[in-house]
């Protein structure tokens, strides 16, 4: 099993983000081929001072790397890296992490 965790930093409209994540991005995410799953949501603090770097984190879960590096190759995957660059330019991070 593989997770690929996108971290996303504050963006200046956090309204307008969400948004769009939620009705454009996400929809396009699910629709990646072999994707088992997909998570998202915002960060909680724990007991930080409030400025935590992270604003949304989504995981996608696929059964493994090559599952996840053939679907952000796909035409899917390349509409939904395409998107990313309309509303997350400068805010994304990512990791894969391979689960033992």
């Amino acid at each position: 099993m593989v997770s690929l965790f996108a971290l996303y930093r504050r963006p200046q409209d956090e309204v307008e983000f969400l948004s769009h994540y939620r009705d454009v991005h996400a929809p396009l995410a699910l629709q990646l081929p072999g994707l088992l799953s997909l998570d998202w949501g915002r960060e909680a603090a724990m007991g930080g001072t409030g400025d935590e770097p992270w604003f949304l984190v989504a995981e996608m879960r696929f059964s493994d790397r090559q599952a996840m590096d053939s679907a952000l190759q796909s035409p899917q995957g390349k509409a939904a890296a395409a998107d990313l660059k309309t509303f997350a330019k400068g805010l994304l991070t990512m990791k894969a992490v391979e689960w033992q």
